[in-house]
């Protein structure tokens, strides 16, 4: 017998806002999570296939000005927004992944397009874009990413430094809008999800970092360190320090121990994000789900936007440490 279908989603990492802690923003957090969880639920018991079932997720998110991707991206050095994203199937290991793209307004269905249609696994910039436009994909105006919470946070930035903010820079000063500091917020959104057949599927988008340089990209539209999924181990989405994932394949470091040294999956995902990433001063954290059903959300970070819900039962969501 199958294991029952399951989603999970995450929405970033970081470092809690005490004076947040009061305000209502975190019931806001946890209705969009909890919105979006049910919403992808419902696709799963009707029996829609895992990879339908992130993309929805991670759409659902990029369209919620609360979480850093597509509506509500974060701006780069020169007051724009440059956004990545990703996908990947665990029944075939196909990939799709787009890059530095600055109008389309659902990256993760452009990354959804190459993988269904390209022989390619990235495009990036222009010619994402151009790939996107062919595939009759959705553009908007610059300005649709725009949110004044975003503009502040921008503004505050620039003002600490001249150059791309250092997830190591001082705390800034906070907003009521976001239980996490958003001077030390690793803003990627993600999802992974098991389907009633046994396959498993991973997404991950962001709008990458406050104030960063022009032409960055960092893990999340890279195949096995943002994001990975393979039938035979496990789908994984990450969120954190980017280039400190990228530099440790961390998404691809849970399945590789779960398949090398016959781990579980919360022991392989808990080293990976516990011991492995501390070493190189990797913060944040992961979802991953195996294709027993088993769910894990592990993160180093004083909290994680995350939740999970399995078809049948009612969504979990939570912010902060429990």
């Amino acid at each position: 017998m199958n294991a029952i279908p399951v989603i999970a989603i995450h929405g970033g990492a970081g470092t809690i806002v005490r004076a947040a802690l009061k305000s209502d923003a975190e019931a806001r957090y946890h209705a969009a999570l909890a919105e979006i969880l049910r919403a992808v639920e419902r696709l799963l018991a009707d029996g829609g296939s895992a990879l339908d079932a992130v993309t929805e997720a991670v759409r659902l998110l990029e369209n919620c000005p609360l979480f850093n991707a597509g509506h509500g991206a974060v701006f780069t050095s020169a007051g724009t927004h440059e956004l990545d994203a990703s996908i990947m199937d665990g029944a075939t290991l196909e990939a799709g992944a787009v890059s530095c793209v600055t109008r389309l307004k659902n990256p993760v269905l452009a990354a959804r397009r190459v993988l269904d249609v390209s022989e390619h696994v990235m495009f990036t910039a222009a010619g994402a874009e151009a790939f996107a436009a062919a595939q009759g994909l959705e553009f908007v105006e610059p300005s649709y990413f725009h949110t004044d919470a975003r503009y502040e946070q921008w503004q505050k930035a620039r003002g600490a430094s001249g150059t791309m903010l250092d997830h190591d820079a001082a705390t800034l000063a906070a907003g009521e809008d976001d239980p996490l500091d958003p001077a030390k917020k690793f803003g990627t959104v993600g999802a992974v999800a098991l389907d009633a057949h046994g396959h498993l599927a991973a997404a991950t988008s962001t709008g990458g970092m406050t104030n960063k340089q022009i032409g960055r990209v960092g893990d999340a539209p890279m195949i096995g360190a943002g994001c990975y999924a393979n039938d035979a181990t496990c789908a994984v989405s990450t969120t954190g320090t980017g280039e400190m994932f990228m530099r440790m394949l961390a998404a691809y470091d849970v399945a590789a121990q779960m398949e090398y040294r016959g781990l579980p999956l919360e022991v392989a995902a808990r080293d990976v994000v516990m011991n492995k990433l501390p070493r190189i001063d990797g913060r944040g954290g992961l979802i991953a789900v195996d294709a027993k059903g088993n769910v894990t959300l592990p993160f180093n970070t004083e909290g994680m936007y995350r939740g999970f819900a399995r078809v049948g039962e009612q969504p979990f969501t939570a912010i902060y440490r429990t």
